[in-house]
């Protein structure tokens, strides 16, 4: 089950908000008798079973066997938190505890995730290995961090030890964020595990964000996903023109990205309309002039990640950087995929990175700022040609074409039909890129700025409109929809 099925828009999201509400009456009556410890006391049990039962249902209608192994893990870390707890800080049983935990989590994921991978790159090599053939969970890559994170906030005080598992289970299984993310930081979101409560603000921008994140996700990135397929599909590489290459991958860097940020702007505005407070995810990665600003503004929540748990115990930029970078990139790449494409398309950027603090970001004030945009989003669209393809003929084939050595030549019907077919859905994605919603929503206060009632109602009514069509128009694309995954459910 994803976001945009419109069995989960009208039937398990409306059961789900139905019972949760009620849970909420429930749990108002029974915090009339007076609060307890600030740790121990939760002052909505009921709508935190609410949402596990429905996290776990969300989960199990696409992995019913695998939901078991999410809940394993979850004890697992439950038990190890509160061994990590139990023990005096710096002391060495407690780094023991914490050590046993990484390890399970690193082993879960590599057993589930990357044994397959490894087998067979050893049968390659000459060894006589069997190549065990396991179904990848869905969603492992980012419940598995979020048991990390877990594990170290606790290790590092940074956050209280969940003494009740079936809270514990609620952050690890929270069906907003449970499959595709953002990453949440335990520590984030410990506090309103225990207490949270929910504005007519926030169910408004919550709904607003859902509403969004849906628009971006069928009016945007299906259709492009189509264009994408219709020209960097194994089928159509024999014959691929310099033109299609370009607009096939250009087409797939919009479709990523609409589906990516679609999905977190989803989960955040269902995590908004609940009261919880997830960590923006995307801030508009294609209007960066350097390939370190995109990897600012990209999926922030897995480099977030990368960076406090892996660089900076690393050593960061005191020590060891060039090394540091290179094993961040590695782990990025490979926690994307068991593929050597994402392999190559991490330490791709480890090494553009390592160029640009080197040579070119000391030097930046001196280059136009548009040249310094083409030339970071030429790179981050090679990128993309890398990602793309885990087969690395097709890969070769493509990147020929990309480079101006296609058998196509360099343009046909085909590549004309995707941009005069399609030209209002190309200026669309162009506009959607930029940080339009700021400038809109701050442009009545600017007109309006004695009047702060009608700037407001403006604003309000404008929200209105655009949710309203983004839905209305959702719905009716996904009417017949037979392309509606999104891509990094698989990851």
């Amino acid at each position: 089950m994803v976001f945009s099925d419109l069995f989960f828009i009208f039937v398990f999201l409306p059961a789900f908000m139905l019972c949760y509400r009620l849970a909420s009456v429930f749990d108002r009556r029974d915090n009339l008798s007076g609060p307890g410890s600030e740790e121990l006391q939760c002052t909505h049990p009921r709508r935190n079973t609410v949402l596990v039962i429905f996290s776990l249902i969300f989960y199990a209608w696409g992995e019913p066997i695998y939901v078991l192994l999410m809940i394993l893990s979850v004890a697992l870390n439950y038990l190890i938190g509160l061994w990590i707890a139990a023990r005096q800080p710096q002391s060495v049983s407690r780094r023991v505890a914490l050590t046993v935990g990484l390890t399970a989590n690193i082993l879960i994921i590599g057993v589930f995730k990357y044994a397959g991978f490894i087998a067979e790159n050893l049968s390659a090599a000459g060894l006589d290995i069997p190549i065990p053939k396991i179904g990848l969970p869905i969603g492992i890559s980012f419940y598995t961090f979020q048991s990390i994170s877990y594990l170290v906030d606790v290790y590092r005080t940074k956050a209280p030890v969940q003494r009740r598992y079936r809270d514990l289970l609620l952050y690890i299984s929270m069906f907003p964020q449970l499959i595709a993310g953002p990453i949440v930081r335990y520590d984030t979101v410990a506090r309103e595990i225990n207490s949270r409560s929910v504005s007519p603000d926030d169910m408004a921008e919550g709904i607003f964000r859902f509403l969004l994140g849906l628009g971006k996700k069928v009016v945007l990135a299906n259709q492009f996903s189509e264009i994408a397929d219709n020209f960097l599909a194994d089928s159509a590489l024999p014959d691929i023109t310099v033109g299609g290459a370009w607009i096939g991958i250009v087409a797939f860097t919009f479709q990523i990205y609409f589906d990516f940020s679609g999905y977190s702007d989803m989960a955040i505005g269902i995590g908004r309309c609940l009261g919880f407070h997830f960590a923006e995810n995307f801030d508009h990665p294609y209007i960066s002039k350097s390939i370190t600003e995109f990897w600012r503004r990209w999926h922030m929540s897995l480099g977030s990640f990368f960076r406090d748990y892996v660089y900076i115990p690393l050593g960061g930029n005191r020590s060891h950087q060039t090394l540091n970078i290179l094993a961040v990139w590695f782990l990025t790449g490979l926690w994307h995929g068991a593929s050597w494409n994402f392999v190559m398309w991490g330490l791709f950027f480890a090494v553009i990175l390592m160029v640009e603090k080197r040579f070119i970001l000391p030097h930046a004030d001196a280059v136009p700022a548009p040249m310094l945009h083409f030339y970071s989003m030429v790179l981050v669209i090679a990128g993309w040609g890398i990602f793309y393809f885990d087969d690395m003929g097709s890969m070769n084939r493509f990147f020929q074409a990309f480079l101006g050595v296609a058998p196509g030549g360099l343009w046909d019907f085909a590549c004309e039909n995707a941009l005069r077919s399609k030209f209002w859905l190309w200026i669309a994605a162009i506009v959607f890129c930029l940080p339009v919603r700021r400038y809109a929503e701050d442009l009545p206060h600017r007109i309006f700025a004695r009047g702060g009632n009608m700037a407001v109602s403006i604003t309000m009514m404008s929200r209105l409109t655009l949710a309203a069509c983004l839905f209305l128009l959702s719905i009716a694309l996904l009417v017949g929809a037979t392309n509606n995954a999104f891509l990094y459910t698989r990851f």
